[in-house]
């Protein structure tokens, strides 16, 4: 770490210790969004990047200021407890206990302190609206940065320490910012998109300049997968106008998948293999890792595998051992086997019924608000479509966490009865709150009711 990055870094981690806990999350943002991925700290065989100097500043602040997360333990801390607990003891099964137990600590520290901080400082939808609200200004010298740099071919993050080689591929420039690879900085403007369109009624001006800096980063990228995510992303917002048809989609989408399994020749995953949207995609290879995945189960379904390099002939400078293995899901498998990879997918499963619980326990508050939750389903979503294709080995993770602890935070006080907490955010720019006794209230609350509520959102003409 460099003395301009060093000093950066103090600014940043006073600026946490010191401002209230309504802004304490800005100085995480700021490590995210601009400290390099692999600028460091080196403790012996410790190595703490800038966000875990952060998130260690940033406990060590709640515990002083008794900033514990409200209301007690939701399903997705026990989910999220319960994975980490298993991602550390399975590695002591692998090869090189010691060394694995090292950089799994490092996981469970970045997943479990950004979570827990994040469910502290947010306690109500004015803290997880202002939050997002930071995000959109936060991206926006992000998506010059890495427009800079495919103009430039010249990484501005350099100067901090980080990489100065910029990739290029078939012709095109692929910028990756502080990100470790250009997917992953795509991926990063992909999956913060639907936050920034569900800010457009509250917030529209940084709505505006939320999701231009997330389309920049994702075009700056010169990459398929963020394309993709940010398409789930919004498919997912779209069905707000039709969340009645979920359980209907639900209950057909194991049918569907095997439907087309025998419709095609190769397995019906094979599907990412035709998705070519930048050119000189590597997505045959992304389906065919899941497919080695698969063949090679015995290996890896207990505890993992120290081993992967016979599965395919991808692979990958810094280990002798592994392919490369661009799946998170696959990722987990191979860190702890299939009891790892069902526990990660529990977290994202509760994730998902947060929402659901938090939307079914605030009918009678404001539409934008309750779209505002239905965009952190959306936000996770997005990522969950990205992991088939994307292993997050670097800060994009944080998002994951930090959606998944806004999630918790909602479902908690609906849980609690806080719905007061919900009323109280008002949007300059939405109707106030309704009653569900006053009938013109129930009509606005209702999918099939005024022209106002129809209208929301997608169905804007400003929109268009």
């Amino acid at each position: 770490m460099n003395s301009l990055a060093l000093v950066f870094l103090l600014v940043d981690a006073a600026t946490l210790i010191l401002v209230s806990r309504r802004w304490a999350p800005l100085p995480l943002l700021v490590g995210v969004c601009y400290f390099p991925t692999y600028l460091s700290i080196e403790l012996g065989p410790l190595h703490f990047t800038a966000i875990r100097v952060l998130i260690a500043l940033g406990i060590v602040r709640m515990m002083i200021k008794q900033e514990w997360p409200p209301n007690g333990i939701n399903g997705i801390d026990c989910a999220m407890m319960t994975w980490v607990i298993w991602l550390l003891a399975s590695g002591f099964f692998h090869k090189d206990p010691g060394a694995t137990l090292i950089f799994r600590l490092g996981l469970a520290f970045d997943a479990c302190g950004i979570y827990v901080l994040f469910r502290s400082f947010c306690r109500s939808l004015e803290d997880i609206s202002g939050v997002y609200q930071l995000t959109a200004i936060l991206l926006v010298p992000l998506a010059m940065e890495m427009f800079i740099e495919k103009l430039t071919v010249h990484n501005l993050f350099s100067i901090l320490g980080g990489q100065e080689s910029v990739m290029i591929r078939l012709g095109k420039v692929r910028a990756n910012g502080p990100f470790a690879h250009p997917i992953l900085a795509g991926t990063a403007g992909a999956i913060n998109l639907p936050m920034m369109i569900a800010l457009w009624r509250p917030h529209r001006k940084l709505a505006v300049i939320g999701i231009i800096a997330c389309f920049i980063i994702i075009y700056s990228s010169a990459s398929s997968g963020p394309i993709l995510s940010a398409v789930a992303g919004i498919f997912a917002l779209f069905m707000w106008r039709y969340r009645q048809f979920i359980p209907l989609i639900q209950r057909w989408a194991i049918p569907g998948y095997i439907a087309l399994d025998l419709y095609m020749k190769d397995p019906a995953y094979f599907i990412i293999a035709r998705i070519d949207l930048m050119g000189g995609s590597t997505s045959w290879y992304r389906a065919r890792l899941l497919q080695a995945a698969l063949e090679h189960l015995d290996e890896w379904w207990l505890i993992g595998t120290d081993y992967t390099r016979h599965w395919m002939q991808q692979f990958v400078p810094w280990s002798p051992d592994h392919t490369d293995i661009t799946s998170q899901y696959v990722q987990m498998g191979v860190f702890g086997g299939l009891l790892l990879l069902a526990l990660f997918v529990v977290v994202l499963i509760k994730g998902f019924s947060g929402v659901t619980q938090a939307l079914k326990q605030t009918t009678d508050c404001s539409p934008d608000l309750r779209f505002m939750v239905w965009a952190l389903g959306s936000s996770l979503f997005a990522n969950v479509v990205t992991f088939f294709s994307v292993s997050y080995f670097d800060q994009t993770a944080v998002f994951v966490y930090f959606a998944l602890a806004n999630i918790g935070s909602a479902a908690t006080l609906a849980i609690k009865g806080q719905n007061t907490q919900w009323a109280r955010l008002q949007f300059s720019a939405a109707t106030p709150t309704v009653s569900t006794s006053n009938k013109i209230g129930k009509q606005l609350l209702m999918d099939s009711g005024s022209s106002r509520t129809q209208n929301n959102l997608f169905s804007r003409p400003k929109m268009r």
